[in-house]
């Protein structure tokens, strides 16, 4: 289980060094995680020290929201006075994820069928 939280964190350490060093305008972790889905494709399959690793974290991921709640709440008086804006932008982003994904289905979907 050592070896494979060690893989995470590799792959986690990867994908910050690229993204900075790219200068791509996304978390590293997000980077990292591409890195560890490109390598479990050329692998073929995911190695069952890696996924019960990785169902362990699953298992405890509640916690890991909880940094999160800490900084909404710190900073609830900016979050207040900005209330147009992020409802904006959390209706819009919404409602554009569930058109992208419409057509994203649309479009498999068709495939599946001999179109």
């Amino acid at each position: 289980m050592l070896e494979a939280v060690a893989i995470l964190l590799l792959c986690q350490l990867a994908g910050e060094l690229i993204v900075v060093y790219l200068g791509w305008p996304v978390p590293g972790p997000v980077g990292g995680m591409g890195l560890l889905f490109a390598g479990l494709m050329v692998r073929g399959s995911v190695p069952d020290n890696l996924a019960d690793a990785a169902n362990g974290l699953l298992g405890q991921l509640s916690l890991l929201f909880v940094p999160a709640g800490v900084g909404v709440m710190t900073h609830l008086t900016l979050l207040g006075n900005q209330w147009l804006p992020l409802t904006a932008s959390l209706i819009a982003s919404t409602l554009l994820t569930i058109a992208v994904t419409g057509l994203l289905m649309q479009k498999l979907v068709g495939r599946g069928d001999g179109q």
